[in-house]
């Protein structure tokens, strides 16, 4: 499902999970399938730079802060004037860094970023949060209008192997009823329309890849419930 956001052309995609969790590496898998597939002009702004990709059908440019640039925020003040189709930003820190780069999916530009947090509704609502109040409800409205799709993960320790990782993952698409839930403040009712885009959009609620992992013996069923957003939900997968 998470393939899917290589094939967009403009909008946000934000990558998120704790620290460890492998968003770096989600995101250069998607970089390097857009590297390899299309003719593109890709900006990564990273701190520090992890991945190196070297140019494939895309022309790639990877600035690094504290080297190339400032800050994030600064970066993505001048990006834009480099003309590029897609931008990876390594994390969205502050206001301004948010701010910028929802307006570069307004103008076009397909964004990837992070962001520290454990669940789709979650991501949302730090992101409205980081904004004054009197900003707040035109915030909704560009989420609402940019926002693509957002994969939160986790990697849990394998039931039989403490050494080895499992990577649990929920993955939200933004529908026609996710943005206007966004843009109404209902944030609350996106983990039911996870649930009712399984099949028609490849959405993967957490506590179903919760239940997937414990089915396949890859986790314990202590850690799922730890790690369930609704223990009695995942009970029912």
């Amino acid at each position: 499902s998470m393939k899917q956001f290589a094939q967009l052309r403009q909008g946000v995609v934000l990558v998120c999970g704790p620290t460890g969790s492998g968003k770096s590496t989600s995101l250069a898998a998607l970089i390097n399938k857009i590297n390899h597939e299309r003719d593109e002009h890709i900006v990564t702004i990273e701190d520090p730079i992890e991945y190196i990709h070297a140019s494939n059908k895309s022309l790639i440019q990877q600035r690094e802060v504290g080297e190339d640039t400032k800050s994030f925020a600064m970066a993505m003040r001048s990006v834009l004037r480099q003309d590029p189709d897609v931008i990876l930003v390594g994390e969205m820190r502050d206001l301004e860094t948010i701010s910028c780069a929802l307006t570069a999916a307004e103008t076009g530009h397909l964004v990837f970023s992070t962001l520290h947090a454990t669940d789709a509704p979650g991501v949302i609502d730090r992101i409205i949060d980081a904004f004054p109040k009197n900003e707040q409800a035109q915030i909704r409205i560009q989420l609402a209008n940019t926002l693509e799709g957002i994969v939160c993960q986790s990697l849990l320790p394998h039931s039989e192997d403490p050494s080895k990782r499992v990577v649990i993952c929920e993955l939200m698409v933004v529908t026609s009823a996710i943005r206007a839930y966004i843009r109404e403040g209902n944030t609350h009712q996106i983990p039911t329309a996870l649930q009712t885009g399984i099949e028609e959009f490849g959405m993967l609620p957490r506590d179903l890849s919760l239940a997937k992992a414990v089915v396949n013996g890859e986790i314990s069923d202590k850690v799922a419930r730890d790690w369930a957003r609704d223990p009695a939900s995942y009970r029912e997968y």
